[in-house]
């Protein structure tokens, strides 16, 4: 079954749409007919339609409009050269100059699309042979009077982006949306990112990156300021607490250690008493440790890694057995199976945790939107923090890249063909232009009754 297409016909200076089939496919040989419908015209719209419609039904009221005060004139001049009343003279010059002004609109009108009656009159088709320059104006006039730096920093303060936007996500049915959005984004990402592409990045780029420089300085770095904010606090008290509970659910392997190590001649009951006053001391001072932040041990530890943050930064020996331990680290045959298949890995999380609305991942992104948003609504120096960065980040791209955007537009201009330009901005604002020829019919009537009815007082007619 052939398509059916929209295509647009001129008759008699009117534009229309009509339904057609599209012909039968030919050779390379065959000439083809050159396209009304040209790509970013839009033509063969229902919208554009009903504009032609509109179009020929208000060129036909003015046309129309001009044949009666013609019609008028012609009978009305006919009655005064006829020994007509004398009142006759005054409905002749209002036709007369309604005519003349309906005739000069129409030209005005007709001007701007093409060559009226097809004459080569200067200064006539003014849209079809200008069609580059207004381009070129129109790019300017954007560039100069919406693209401009301040026009811009002060519509955004105006619009107050960032509290329009707090609102809006802080509601959890747009957090959920945008939450979506924001999945499906990355499903598409990552399945357009190629496997092999990506582990390579990561193979290449990230390992040997780790494998050419140092780590002990940096991770020393890390460990000091750690240290500094006093966070391992909480990775001791974990050790201590761990260390204390093993002491205690080890009774049995501290009476058989005793056991062992103590001579064949004592007797077994010196051997328990032993046992467990070592088992006694031994628990006590995990507990003691386990409780007490300032305890002796505690403050060695913290000792011992402050020296080791240091000696990781500068000691050449630390460095030099910190890289060995990282080359074997790196090395080791779970670790190259664990980087070579990293990208998989990560891939399936992500796809798996995009895919499911109640994965952790979308709930925390969830959970994250409608806090940012409403932290954003009520936080007035955050908004003008944000405010800010996007009035900078607008004022950036509209200082370095106006003429790039404004070039869209000349050079869309400049693609169009000249004539498909006219009709279709006769369509947009011909049916407007209508009405200047109607106005004109009617001012002139006007105006020429006028000028007759004051001759006619001035000179006594």
């Amino acid at each position: 079954m052939r398509a059916v297409q929209t295509s647009v016909l001129r008759l008699d200076g009117h534009y229309g749409f009509v339904q057609t089939s599209p012909p039968p496919r030919t050779d390379a040989s065959t000439t083809r007919a050159r396209p009304i419908v040209e790509v970013g015209l839009g033509f063969g719209s229902v919208n554009d339609a009903t504009r032609a419609h509109d179009l020929r039904r208000m060129k036909s009221l003015a046309t129309g409009l001009l044949l009666a005060v013609t019609v008028v004139f012609l009978l009305a001049r006919w009655w005064e050269v006829n020994d007509g009343p004398g009142w006759i003279g005054y409905l002749r010059a209002m036709a007369e100059a309604g005519m003349v002004g309906a005739l000069a609109d129409w030209f005005a009108v007709t001007a701007l699309f093409r060559r009226p009656l097809g004459l080569p009159i200067p200064h006539t088709a003014i849209i079809p042979t200008k069609k580059d320059v207004l381009g070129d104006s129109l790019g300017d006039f954007v560039g100069e009077n919406f693209l401009a730096e301040t026009v811009v920093r002060d519509k955004l303060a105006r619009i107050e982006v960032s509290l329009r936007v707090g609102a809006w996500i802080g509601q959890p049915a747009n957090a959920d949306r945008l939450t979506a959005e924001l999945a499906t984004l990355a499903r598409g990402v990552v399945t357009v990112l190629r496997d092999d592409d990506v582990q390579e990045v990561i193979e290449q780029v990230l390992v040997r990156k780790l494998m050419e420089r140092p780590i002990g300085p940096p991770l020393g770095t890390v460990l000091q300021g750690v240290l500094a904010d006093g966070a391992h606090h909480r990775l001791v008290d974990l050790v201590c607490d761990r260390a204390y509970d093993w002491v205690t659910a080890n009774h049995d392997m501290v009476l058989s250690i005793v056991h062992q190590r103590s001579p064949s001649w004592s007797p077994r009951f010196v051997d328990d008493l032993i046992a467990d006053r070592v088992f006694l001391e031994v628990q006590n001072f995990a507990w003691a440790v386990k409780t007490d932040p300032d305890h002796p041990l505690r403050s060695a530890v913290d000792t011992f890694l402050v020296e080791f943050a240091t000696d990781l930064q500068s000691d050449p020996e630390t460095i030099e057995r910190t890289e060995r331990i990282k080359q074997q680290i790196v090395g080791h045959p779970d670790v190259q199976k664990f980087i070579g298949q990293a990208w998989g890995t990560v891939k399936g999380l992500i796809l798996d945790a995009a895919a499911d609305p109640s994965s952790t991942l979308r709930t925390r992104v969830r959970e994250g939107l409608v806090s940012f948003g409403k932290r954003l609504s009520s936080d007035a120096e955050l908004r003008g923090k944000v405010d800010g960065w996007l009035a900078d980040a607008a004022g950036y791209v509209v200082r370095h890249y106006r003429r790039e955007i404004t070039t869209l537009i000349t050079d869309t201009v400049s693609r169009w063909d000249a004539e498909e330009t006219s009709r279709k901005v006769e369509l947009q604002v011909g049916r407007d232009l209508q009405f200047i020829r109607i106005n004109g019919t009617v001012v002139g009537a006007l105006a020429g009754l006028v000028i007759y009815t004051v001759g006619q007082l001035a000179f006594g007619g």
